[in-house]
């Protein structure tokens, strides 16, 4: 079992910086894949970016690639996702999760879910 809890969200203006933290607890958490996800009210949530235990690869969305940066403080129990060059595009409720599976992309790959930090980007 693993609990999530996000923090780190915010008004910021267009091309400024966040950075969102995951704090987890739980066993075995330096063993699951640590993804984060975005939604919008109204839409589905949607993949951001993955950490995957297993060599510590990491992968994005096309939308954030390049601005984006997904860590992980094993010793802290803690995942970051750092935003840089932030969007009005990228305004959301951002959530923290993991998986067990070594490459999960999809919501449903994710069993554990923090509930979620406000992400606004004024443009």
């Amino acid at each position: 079992q693993v609990q999530l809890v996000e923090s780190g969200g915010g008004l910021v203006q267009a091309g400024g910086s966040l950075r969102l933290s995951c704090a987890a607890s739980g066993r075995t958490y330096s063993s699951y894949t640590m993804g984060w996800f975005r939604q919008v009210s109204g839409k589905e949530r949607e993949f951001v970016a993955r950490l995957s235990w297993i060599g510590g690869s990491t992968y994005y969305a096309n939308s954030v690639k390049g601005r984006f940066t997904i860590s992980r403080d094993n010793a802290k129990n803690t995942v970051y996702l750092q935003m840089n060059s932030l969007k009005p595009e990228d305004t959301a409720d951002y959530y923290c999760a993991a998986s067990a599976a070594g490459a999960p992309s999809n919501v449903g790959d994710y069993p554990y879910w923090g509930r979620g930090t406000q992400v606004t980007v004024s443009s």
